[in-house]
């Protein structure tokens, strides 16, 4: 039987839950993110590795923004205008 202490070095952490990405990878020691690269401004992502790329890129979250760009586009981006009555006029 093993003593305590030898047990005790089997189970320290070395990632914990990341501020930006969510994922258990932020490294407690080096301080960076192995998935994100966070505390860097940039994400992290690589050539080597598309699939990643795939999973991470844009259009795979809500997009809270960007799903309305297509119809505003098409509006020509007005704002602060009233919509024409769509109501036939008595006549």
């Amino acid at each position: 039987m093993g003593t305590k202490n030898a047990l005790k070095k089997q189970i320290q952490k070395t990632h914990t839950r990341c501020r930006r990405c969510g994922r258990t990878s932020f490294h407690i020691q080096k301080k960076v993110c192995s998935a994100c690269g966070y505390p860097s401004a940039r994400l992290r992502s690589y050539n080597w590795c598309k699939k990643m790329i795939r999973r991470k890129t844009r259009g795979t979250g809500r997009m809270r923004y960007e799903k309305d760009l297509p119809r505003k586009a098409k509006n020509g981006f007005r704002e602060q205008t009233q919509a024409p009555s769509r109501k036939k006029k008595a006549a």
